[in-house]
């Protein structure tokens, strides 16, 4: 498989996880960035099976804010 390819499946893994579950991307994307205030009705919304070695993009913009951090 090409870059392309894998970056391709990477972006639509990603829309398809924010499309259906935003309010659990968005949790997930702002704990592991360590953005996440702490709270136990925050944490239960945190998805970890959806940060995988695959999902390039995912772990490419929970680098980028963890810069902010």
């Amino acid at each position: 498989m090409s870059v392309r390819t894998w970056m391709l499946m990477s972006l639509v893994r990603l829309m398809a996880c924010l499309v259906l579950e935003p309010a659990s991307s968005i949790s997930t994307i702002l704990y592991y960035s360590h953005l996440l205030p702490q709270s136990l009705t925050l944490l239960r919304m945190v998805r970890h099976e959806m940060l995988d070695q695959e999902n390039f993009l995912f772990n490419l913009i929970i680098s980028f804010m963890t810069c902010f951090n």
